[in-house]
């Protein structure tokens, strides 16, 4: 009920093995410094001229080499095309100017858009065919699989992102793992309780000892989330939950719940 596989189709994420071992969903977040280091390959040194943070032109990265000049950028049927000299560079990936490289440890895939304004810590693994779009800020020890979309102002911290996961405005993913997923605008998945200690969760009367001090939200492939919703740590959404918008979930939802809320109550205090 509470594996990896109950939550994720892991046959369609580059990132499977982090789970290997693992007793529960949430131990991956254990494991995800070490993973991030035993697979990064970073390709980037060629983008940062002298280890300058800041891409002061429009680059191409094709076969892990930077191209700074004679290239055409062009999007058709939501695919982007980059051509040289007529000939189509198939997996190229374009880094447009103002983004913000902080350090060497980031690997960028195929395929994958980084548009103005992007902030990259290493250490991060970024998949293909991804956009990381205008302001994004990925703060280290993050990887974002293939597909995905990371919004404008999104923040992401030590999470997953295992493929085809949606943040396309205003989020916050701290300490979490997304699978095939839609975040409404200006969804927040917190990650530290107010009064610090390590996140409980109880399920059907048994409580559950998750280790972390930080962690913030499973969200199963089919997490629909709308505009301005909050998740409390360690919420867990199974398949194809539905939160709705300016609503906070707490604790475990099993698969197909429609999380609704249902009264908001006003406080008036006479002055």
């Amino acid at each position: 009920m509470l594996k990896a596989e109950d939550f994720f189709d892991l046959s369609q994420t580059r990132f499977k093995s982090l789970f290997e071992d693992t007793e529960y969903v949430w131990d991956a977040l254990k494991k995800l410094k070490k993973y991030i280091g035993d697979n990064l390959k970073p390709n980037v040194s060629g983008l940062r001229k002298k280890s300058e943070i800041l891409i002061n032109k429009t680059l191409v990265l094709y076969n892990n080499k930077a191209i700074e000049s004679g290239f055409e950028v062009s999007i058709s049927k939501k695919k982007l095309v980059v051509k040289k000299d007529g000939e189509i560079l198939d997996g190229a990936s374009v880094i447009y100017a103002g983004a913000v490289l902080m350090d060497n440890e980031i690997y960028i895939g195929k395929g994958t858009i980084v548009e103005p304004g992007v902030l990259i810590k290493g250490p991060a693994i970024i998949g293909d065919n991804t956009e990381l779009r205008q302001g994004a800020y990925l703060r280290g020890d993050t990887l974002v699989g293939d597909g995905c979309v990371v919004g404008h102002t999104t923040e992401l911290k030590s999470c997953v992102m295992l493929g085809k996961s949606k943040a396309g405005h205003f989020a916050y993913i701290g300490d979490s793992i997304l699978g095939k997923v839609n975040l409404g605008a200006g969804t927040k998945l917190a990650n530290l309780k107010i009064v610090e200690s390590n996140v409980m969760i109880s399920i059907e009367g048994k409580r559950y000892e998750t280790g972390l001090k930080k962690f913030g939200a499973i969200l199963a492939d089919g997490v629909e989330t709308g505009c301005n919703s909050v998740t409390t740590p360690g919420t867990i959404l199974g398949k194809n939950v539905l939160l709705y918008p300016n609503t906070t979930a707490r604790g475990y939802y099993s698969q197909k719940t429609i999380i609704k809320l249902e009264q908001t109550q006003i406080l008036k205090q006479r002055i």
